[in-house]
């Protein structure tokens, strides 16, 4: 993802301007600092769990760079777009709102006709899953 590239350039620039006096351990412990928040949360854990235990390649904040990168980022566009379908949700969008938004997202995903319904009707409201289903299947009216 475009995110990781700027989290990583930034981590980068910052490194050379303010911490070139700094041993690597510490590098690579102030990047650690901002890998926050749900999966990155974890896998932080883990990779923290495996340098106090000695098992981990990383010393060098270039390396931490080249394990983020292949464990969070650099994705094709088709999958950056299955990623979007699958997260994309009406909430509190009107029903319109949500159709050109899922218009937006479906192009470039490679999903056509059942999977693209699929993922079409699970990012509806509840109510609006079912007057979909009632619209498009006459039985049940």
């Amino acid at each position: 993802m475009e995110e990781i590239s700027i989290f990583i350039n930034a981590a980068r620039l910052y490194i050379r301007m303010k911490m070139t006096e700094e041993v690597a351990t510490t590098q690579v412990a102030w990047v650690l600092l901002y890998v926050q928040g749900g999966v990155a949360e974890a896998w932080k854990d883990n990779l923290l769990d495996e340098l106090a235990k000695g098992e981990s390649e990383v010393e060098l904040a270039e390396q931490l760079f080249t394990k983020i990168r292949n464990n969070f980022g650099e994705t094709s566009e088709e999958e950056r777009k299955i990623e979007q379908l699958r997260m994309i949700e009406q909430g509190g969008r009107t029903c319109d709102k949500y159709v050109q938004e899922f218009k937006k997202v479906m192009r470039g995903s490679g999903y056509e006709r059942r999977p693209l319904i699929e993922e079409f009707k699970r990012g509806l409201n509840v109510l609006g899953a079912e007057g979909t289903q009632r619209h498009l299947n006459p039985k049940l009216r």
